[in-house]
């Protein structure tokens, strides 16, 4: 069977992806993903940010926080296609985006069915 090819990356992420790149930025969004854009920080002065990407990465992100307002997207749909494309199964990707398996085949289906912009939606 033939793997996946990347998804594109939606609008909402692209700039997390230039900043971080695609593994990052899965990382991040499922680290951080949902909440308001800010850069918590412990009683020792780390953030958490840093732990999860990095010094050079967290200051990366830091530099573009004004491009990146408001709340962090979730991107579900998009990460469990990354990770699908990445060889990873389905039951895998359901537990690391706390959906089930029926959601992500939904996903992964919805992101693999060619869209033609002229065609209005049903719904």
């Amino acid at each position: 069977m033939k793997k996946p090819e990347m998804p594109p990356v939606p609008a909402n992420i692209a700039r997390y992806v230039e900043v971080l790149g695609v593994d990052d930025t899965v990382k991040f969004l499922l680290e951080f993903g949902g909440s308001e854009f800010w850069f918590p920080t412990g009683p020792d002065g780390r953030s958490e940010l840093v732990e999860v990407l990095g010094a050079e990465k967290a200051l990366a992100i830091a530099e573009n926080e004004p491009a990146l307002k408001g709340r962090i997207p979730l991107a579900k749909p998009w990460i469990a296609a990354v990770l699908s494309a990445k060889g990873l199964p389905g039951g895998k990707i359901a537990r690391k985006l706390h959906v089930s398996d029926v959601t992500v085949r939904k996903y992964l289906a919805d992101s693999s069915s060619p869209k033609n912009p002229r065609q209005l939606s049903l719904f």
